[in-house]
C-alpha cells in the first residue's frame, strides 16, 4: 500500500517473491502508484519471468477505464482478503499500514528498521530490508504455517490495542502528570 518509490522497498519484495515463486502459487498484490522506481522494478519481474505473479492494482484499474486509486474505505477489504502484508521500508515516520493490516487480522512482515519494529511489537516477522532472504522466510512462515499464522495475527490483535483512542489519550495525560 502507497507510493511506489526507493523507500518502501518493492524490488527487495519481488526478490524475496522470486525466492518462493514455486513454493507459494498466491500473487504479490501492489497497491500505489509510481514513477521511474516502479518501471524499474517491473523491468526487473520481465527479466525474471514475474510478471504474471505480481498485481499492479492501480494499473489493472486503470486500464479497465476505472479510476487508478484505491479509495482508503477499500483498505480494510484488500488487507483482509491478504494471506500477510509485506511492509518492509527502509525507514516510515510512523506505519500506519502495520495497524491497517493487524486490525483486520492479517499477519505482517516488516522492517528491522525505522519505527517498524516499535510500531509491530512482536506481532510481526520481522526482516532485514536489505535481505529478500528474510522476508521469503516470512512468506513461508505465514503461508505453510497455520499455528504461527494464527499466533501472529492474534498478537496482531493485542498489539494494535497499544495505539487505540483511550490508550492514546491515557498515555497524553500521563505526560502531562509527569510533568507537575
Amino acid at each position: 500500500m502507497g507510493t511506489i518509490i526507493e523507500r518502501k522497498n518493492l524490488l527487495n519484495i519481488c526478490k524475496a517473491f522470486k525466492l518462493i515463486q514455486n513454493d507459494i502459487p498466491i500473487p504479490l498484490v501492489v497497491v500505489g502508484k509510481g514513477g521511474p522506481y516502479k518501471e524499474k522494478v517491473k523491468q526487473y519481474l520481465a527479466d525474471n519471468k514475474l510478471e504474471e505473479k505480481v498485481i499492479f492494482l492501480s494499473d489493472q484499474l486503470a486500464a479497465q477505464g476505472k479510476k487508478p486509486f484505491i479509495a482508503t474505505e477499500d483498505f480494510p477489504a484488500l488487507y483482509q482478503l491478504s494471506t500477510a502484508m509485506i511492509y518492509p521500508s527502509f525507514y516510515e515516520g510512523f506505519g500506519m499500514p502495520i495497524i491497517e493490516a493487524m486490525s483486520g487480522g492479517v499477519p505482517v512482515i516488516t522492517s528491522t528498521t525505522s519505527c517498524m519494529p516499535e510500531i509491530a511489537g512482536d506481532a510481526a516477522f520481522l526482516a532485514n530490508p536489505e535481505r529478500p532472504e528474510e522476508m521469503a522466510e516470512g512468506f513461508r512462515k505465514f503461508y505453510g504455517d497455520d499455528t504461527y499464522r494464527d499466533a501472529a495475527i492474534a498478537k496482531g490483535f493485542q498489539n494494535i490495542q497499544r495505539f487505540s483512542t483511550d490508550q492514546y489519550a491515557q498515555s497524553v495525560m500521563n505526560m502531562y502528570n509527569s510533568a507537575l
